[in-house]
């Protein structure tokens, strides 16, 4: 069985983690001078590199190389090499126990950590307990943790990645070190997409690797499952066959998701007042098969943007960690279209959000946004 892309690509050493620059070097400077703390929270969006950043300290704590060569400890990476290193990597190491809260959420799971972290380490230096989706824990299993958390053994380090902090109960946050992920612009997404596409010789056009990092909203775990979903379209069904290049038509087909110029093309049409070209284009759109809830979704984003650009030019700088320059330029020239003025977008958009709540809850998904066109544009 192949393995996946995100699993293929995913950070080994510090260095190597995108986007989170402020993160990576407090740990490597905690690194270099030993003095890795004893328990952590990583809070962020989902798939921004907290699992990840755990393997790696577990990496740091155990690797051989690093206890037996102080000039490559002073480096404040892992080898990559030794036996501790590559069971990490592999997900098999004795010494790394990772716990996902979601389905082990009791007291029971937590009075077992309690008990097996007392045990030495098996082949390393330290235990290392990474506690996934940490927030689904039990109150009676964060009190359990307490104590354990507060003064863990010296051979043992905890761990705690979780979506939501503001679950975590400030009895467990003010006992760890906490680290906040942040989500990723498009442009570091895409570039990562473009290395991988290069790597693994995948054939497929710069407009669709760009739809596919903007639907990772953030994550790259997100955005390299969907590039590996979308790049078996291009894959020949035999070797006698030559691979086809992945269009941005096939990228919109695949995961029912529409490019930024089709969203602008129907913005355009709102702000000109198009009623019939709307939805003459809304029924085109649907007809291809596109999700149309995401769709209004991704039209409300990029008309508050617009908003925004034409109430505060400054943004400029802002969205171009999301946009291209020719998104950008096609939004500047929607903001400085007649009719674009800020009453009607505020509008425009306010009507939208109601539509999309509608549309998401209906069995008829068009006819809310369908409704809202006649009654906005008429």
């Amino acid at each position: 069985m192949a393995q996946a892309l995100y699993r293929k690509y995913r950070p080994k050493r510090l260095e190597d983690v995108l986007g989170q620059d402020m993160n990576m070097e407090i740990l490597k400077n905690a690194a270099k001078a030993g003095r890795i703390g004893h328990a952590y929270i990583f809070y962020g969006a989902r798939g921004t590199g907290k699992t990840t950043t755990a393997r790696l300290i577990a990496k740091l704590l155990n690797c051989e190389k690093r206890r037996n060569d102080p000039a490559f400890a002073a480096l404040g990476e892992p080898c990559n090499e030794c036996r501790e290193c590559l069971a990490v990597d592999a997900q098999n190491s004795m010494d790394v126990i990772e716990i996902d809260a979601a389905s082990n959420r009791g007291i029971d799971e937590i009075r077992n950590l309690k008990e097996s972290i007392r045990t030495a380490p098996a082949t390393g230096a330290y235990k290392v307990y990474i506690i996934d989706e940490a927030h689904m824990l039990t109150g009676a299993a964060f009190n359990a943790l307490l104590k354990t958390l507060e003064e863990p053994p010296a051979h043992a380090v905890i761990v705690m990645a979780t979506t939501e902090f503001e679950k975590l109960p400030p009895t467990i946050t003010s006992r760890a070190q906490r680290f906040t992920f942040r989500k990723q612009p498009k442009a570091v997404i895409m570039a990562k997409l473009e290395a991988i596409a290069k790597e693994e010789g995948i054939a497929i056009e710069p407009a669709a690797l760009e739809l596919i990092a903007a639907i990772g909203e953030g994550s790259f775990r997100d955005a390299e499952s969907l590039l590996e979903q979308v790049s078996s379209f291009g894959t020949p069904g035999s070797r006698s066959s030559k691979a086809r290049t992945v269009t941005l038509a096939d990228a919109e087909r695949i995961t029912g998701r529409t490019g930024l110029r089709k969203v602008h093309a129907f913005a355009e049409l709102l702000i000109a007042k198009d009623l019939k070209g709307a939805l003459a284009y809304l029924a085109e759109i649907s007809d291809e098969g596109h999700n149309l809830v995401q769709f209004t979704k991704d039209l409300i984003h990029y008309l508050r943007k617009t908003l925004s650009l034409s109430v505060n030019p400054s943004l400029e700088e802002s969205f171009e960690k999301d946009l291209t320059r020719d998104e950008l330029a096609a939004m500047k020239a929607l903001a400085a279209m007649k009719g674009a003025d800020s009453a009607t977008l505020v509008l425009l958009i306010k009507a939208l959000i109601r539509a999309y709540a509608e549309m998401r809850y209906s069995p008829f998904a068009a006819v809310p946004l369908e409704v809202m066109l006649v009654e906005q544009l008429s």
